[in-house]
């Protein structure tokens, strides 16, 4: 008996002491510069939300958070990266709907997204735009429509990469409106951008924020916003569904994710500090002019919309299957 009355102090003991060390690292933490890993390219908006981020938490918790980017296999290299880093805080993953996607889309990965990493918060969303490039006979997205028809297989689109959130967005609309267009993945979205600014593409499904520029200076020309009401930004362009796609929606989503195991207390700390600073007037006000809305979760929201997501990929992308 006394022997079992040792055991039960001891392992509580050592509880004690676990949670103790949970709650001063915690506290410590960060004692030294945050690496976030972009798994895609320079100037997209993982990227210039990353770095936004980035310099507010310097601010707020003290140290540097660095951002690198580790493109490659449509985020699989970049998320692999940080699915096999150390647990502690100091490497988080810059994530979007290409990493819900690639549960499905590709099954070879090295990771699996829900048991190799952890939910920190969700950041922003924002509508997608279709455009094409000037050059292109279609003035409106049924001019497109009708164009692609005439011609199967003959347009392209450009996307960042296999399983991206443009891509998808592609290819469910060439599910929903019936026509076949040829996919061509670049690198990251940059080289995507070019492609269609310098005609080299017809068309391409991009980020509000990263192609409203380029469409005020005609560079290229909206057909259409992804939607369920007009963007904001581009309140002249309709959506794809008033353009005569009824039912199509997508969006692009951003959030934070760290390695699993990761100390709890250190999740909600960056929660914590994440979530103060999307809701900052400064930072809303920004977004808003990019066509982006804050979205603010805790940690347990963050992982159910995850997971939602994912089963909502699957189902497009056995759908997409079943048209190919």
């Amino acid at each position: 008996m006394a022997g079992l009355r040792y055991a039960l102090v001891l392992v509580a003991a050592l509880l004690t002491g676990s949670m103790a060390g949970s709650c001063a690292d915690a506290e410590d933490y960060p004692a030294r510069p945050v690496r976030i890993i972009v798994p895609f390219g320079p100037g997209g908006p993982a990227d210039v939300v990353a770095r936004q981020i980035g310099s507010i938490l310097q601010e707020s918790l003290g140290q540097p958070f660095v951002v690198e980017n580790r493109t490659g296999a449509g985020g699989v290299i970049g998320t692999l990266e940080v699915a096999k880093a150390t647990a502690d805080g100091y490497t988080l993953l810059m994530m979007s709907n290409t990493q819900t996607a690639n549960e499905s889309l590709v099954p070879q990965r090295k990771y699996e997204l829900m048991r190799d990493l952890t939910p920190i918060a969700s950041l922003n969303t924002s509508d997608l735009v279709i455009v094409v490039h000037p050059s292109v006979q279609a003035k409106t997205l049924q001019d497109f429509i009708a164009l692609a028809k005439a011609q199967p297989g003959k347009l392209n689109y450009a996307s960042s990469g296999q399983g991206t959130p443009y891509h998808m967005a592609g290819e469910l609309f060439k599910a929903m409106a019936g026509i076949d267009v040829m996919h061509v993945p670049y690198r990251n979205s940059g080289e995507a951008r070019s492609g269609v600014i310098g005609g080299q593409v017809q068309m391409m499904i991009d980020a509000v924020p990263a192609m409203a520029a380029n469409v005020a200076e005609n560079q290229v020309r909206a057909l259409a916003t992804t939607g369920k009401v007009r963007s904001a930004v581009l309140p002249n362009v309709p959506t794809v569904i008033e353009a005569g796609v009824p039912g199509y929606e997508a969006t692009i989503w951003l959030g934070l994710m760290a390695p699993a195991g990761t100390p709890k207390p250190i999740i909600d700390k960056l929660n914590t500090a994440v979530s103060a600073a999307i809701r900052r007037p400064d930072v809303e006000k920004l977004w808003a002019a990019q066509g982006a809305v804050p979205m603010p979760m805790t940690p347990d929201e963050f992982d159910r919309f995850l997971r939602a997501d994912i089963v909502k990929w699957a189902d497009v992308v056995k759908r997409l299957d079943k048209t190919q």
